[in-house]
């Protein structure tokens, strides 16, 4: 009776984001990844903001979620190119997350997007955990962890050298593939928005096609640059409006005295 907790050697808490790596050491397989996942994060952000006025949100990027603890952890990790995750605090004891740690706060990401540099093979990979743990070093699918273990409930695929998206919807425990609607977007109604391709450059990339959301009346939702030319514009056309509509008040006042009569008396 006189033993001690230290003495019966509980096993230690679950590891949380700051003990576990923040990458699987691999390089970005392309270059349009980083301005790809920009452009989501930022044209989505005033819909984030109004759905999550408290700020309980965050946005992933090429960051791990660690849903298994492994040797090495970094096998008991998916990695999307871009998720979201609501309900939850964008920081963690005042620290920025370095990967997101699923059996630490349960809540799964509402929407993952993967951008395949191939054909997609990866990212529609099924291989369950058992038969990957069979073999030396191998990982389950991603589609498989996705949809059994994680349960995202939107899952997207961009082939960009194909120029091809395909979103999956959690139904009844399975991937269900969605068909796009009358504007090619596949709707994501939690988020009201949709996804879709948009044709169009960005920073210095050539014109291209780019993943981007829109609203459920099919607008596009800007980024922040895109956003402000449209305010530039707007606040040089009703400059333009007044300045001819003075020059019409003044080609009146002209008219008016050359008939005798001055516009300035009431």
């Amino acid at each position: 009776m006189s033993e001690t907790l230290a003495d019966i050697g509980i096993p230690p808490q679950f590891p949380d984001h700051t003990q576990l790596p923040e990458s699987d050491g691999t390089f970005v397989k392309n270059f349009q990844e980083h301005p790809q996942t920009v452009i989501l994060t930022d044209s989505i952000a005033q819909i984030l903001q109004r759905l999550h006025p408290d700020g309980q949100y965050c946005i992933g990027q090429d960051c791990g979620i660690y849903w298994r603890e492994t040797e090495p952890p970094e096998k008991g990790a998916a990695a999307p190119d871009w998720f979201y995750v609501p309900g939850v605090p964008p920081r963690l004891d005042g620290k920025n997350r370095r990967s997101y740690v699923l059996w630490r706060e349960y809540i799964p990401p509402l929407i993952a997007v993967e951008l395949a540099s191939g054909n997609g093979d990866e990212e529609r990979d099924v291989t369950p955990l058992p038969l990957a743990g069979s073999r030396e070093g191998a990982k389950p699918g991603k589609f498989w962890v996705y949809e059994r273990i994680i349960r995202i409930p939107y899952y997207a695929i961009y082939e960009i050298i194909n120029d091809k998206l395909e979103v999956y919807h959690l139904v009844d425990f399975s991937y269900h593939k969605m068909q796009p609607n009358e504007r090619g977007h596949y709707p994501i109604t939690p988020l009201g928005v949709e996804l879709g391709l948009w044709q169009g450059s960005y920073l210095n990339n050539p014109e291209q096609f780019w993943l981007r959301w829109w609203d459920l009346e099919g607008n596009l939702l800007l980024i922040g640059k895109e956003e402000a030319e449209l305010q530039r514009q707007k606040a040089q056309q009703a400059e333009q409006r007044a300045e001819q509509a003075e020059q019409k008040a003044a080609q009146l006042a002209e008219r008016l005295r050359a008939m005798g009569i001055d516009p300035d008396v009431e």
